[in-house]
């Protein structure tokens, strides 16, 4: 019988500052009181890679490296916040964040992979993991005819298994390439919504916009769901970055400011 499951957002990596590394360019470039006016506060490294960045580009580290520059922001939510509405969303993405995301569809899967741009992808592959036994989610469309749904995928799932002995692929001696192709023709026969895993990384400038259009609600259901998740995790990992962000009544997360 095929288990039932819940997609899962868990995040693995992110942003890890080498403050040695910024206190050296600093020191040759004359801003290293801007190292010390964030030393006294958490570090988070995505949105200070993210500053970090952005100040390269103007040389306003402090006033007087830039004749152009007379002042400068100090406070790191004011300068975010220019950032963000002056659409500089450049800077953006040099801070990357990797998730492991579970129990998702092949059905999210490919609609995930269509943003490519600033995202690396890393699936399980079906050509090599064997379907011994099958995890699905019923939708909540199809609550109505969830035995019939689950009936099907069972009887998808037996095919899998029995398809494999049929074909002897676990006799003794049976070469890799010949079990890898059998699995590979029998991931044919399974349901495109079955549960799979992938791994995937993204610059913030890309999260902002995946999250804004896959919360919208004409997305996908399982999709809304997933980023749903994911954009409460980036909230509350980079606030400042993700700051005009307002969730609404209906699970939609919008920005104020849509052209970062």
């Amino acid at each position: 019988m095929p288990h039932e499951t819940t997609p899962r957002v868990f995040l693995i990596a992110r942003p890890a500052i080498d403050h040695d590394g910024m206190r050296a360019y600093l020191a040759d470039v004359g801003g290293e009181s801007w190292l010390q006016l964030r030393a006294g506060e958490e570090h988070n490294g995505g949105q200070q890679l993210v500053e970090f960045a952005g100040r390269a580009c103007y040389r306003s580290w402090e006033p007087g490296l830039n004749p152009n520059v007379t002042r400068i922001r100090t406070d790191q939510p004011q300068y975010f916040s220019n950032i963000l509405a002056s659409g500089h969303g450049s800077v953006l993405e040099h801070a990357n964040y990797s998730f492991a995301l579970r129990n998702v569809s092949r059905v999210f899967t490919h609609e995930l992979v269509r943003h490519r741009a600033g995202s690396a992808f890393s699936q399980e592959s079906l050509r090599y993991v064997r379907l011994t036994d099958i995890g699905f989610r019923v939708p909540a469309v199809l609550e109505p005819l969830r035995e019939r749904v689950l009936s099907v995928v069972e009887q998808l799932e037996e095919l899998q298994r029995e398809g494999a002995e049929a074909l002897g692929i676990d006799s003794d001696g049976v070469p890799f390439h010949v079990k890898k192709e059998v699995t590979s023709a029998l991931r044919r026969l399974a349901p495109i919504g079955l549960s799979t895993d992938i791994i995937w990384t993204a610059n913030v400038r890309t999260l902002r916009h995946v999250i804004q259009m896959r919360t919208d609600p004409s997305a996908e259901e399982e999709l809304r769901m997933v980023f749903d998740d994911l954009a409460q995790i980036m909230r509350a990992e980079a606030p400042l970055l993700f700051a005009d962000f307002t969730r609404t009544s209906d699970g939609a997360w919008v920005p104020e400011h849509h052209k970062v």
